[in-house]
């Protein structure tokens, strides 16, 4: 069942633990699933997924409409997402300025590299990150242009856009012609 604050009847007045934990008991995965694809950590996904609920919570009371609290959570996340990859970035490159990569992968890395995720996936994150999202929140979390636009902070046609030079990308990249979805 899909929350809203208008599926039960009083929903307006819930404080916010109430709402949170309804929100999370229904929400929870979807959101780790969504965080985990931009990411590509669960570890992450999880941590960027708790700390939107943390910030609903805090901003229960602020919250105009009960009924956007899970676009707040979708939106949330992907900022946050965002974030953590920004941060993944410059933690990266300050790495390698410090100290020199190792000569041979690691045990963990070699059991890692044969767990690798599918072409599909490879593909996916080899995309720039908007058109990324587009498609995700597009095909995974199965939103509406409407939705996904107002998750991304950006127009439908930029949705459009997005999805449309994601598809074209991911096509060339797998070498197929046909519809990937």
């Amino acid at each position: 069942m899909v929350y809203t604050a208008a599926t039960d009847a009083g929903a307006a007045a819930w404080d916010a633990d109430e709402a949170v934990t309804r929100l999370f008991s229904a929400h929870y995965r979807p959101l780790v699933r969504l965080a985990a694809l931009l990411l590509s950590d669960r570890g992450a996904a999880e941590e960027v997924v708790q700390d939107a609920y943390v910030a609903l919570h805090a901003h229960w009371r602020r919250l105009r409409d009960a009924d956007k609290a899970l676009a707040y959570l979708r939106a949330c996340v992907v900022n946050r997402s965002r974030s953590a990859l920004r941060h993944r970035r410059v933690v990266d490159r300050y790495a390698r300025s410090v100290r020199p990569l190792p000569d041979a992968p690691s045990a963990e890395a070699g059991a890692l590299g044969a767990l690798e995720h599918a072409a599909v996936v490879a593909a996916l994150r080899a995309l720039p990150t908007r058109q990324r999202e587009a498609l995700v929140l597009r095909y995974y979390v199965d939103l509406s242009e409407a939705d996904i636009a107002e998750t991304m902070g950006v127009s439908r046609g930029a949705v459009k856009s997005h999805t449309a030079r994601g598809m074209a990308a991911l096509r060339a990249a797998l070498g197929t012609s046909e519809a990937i979805a």
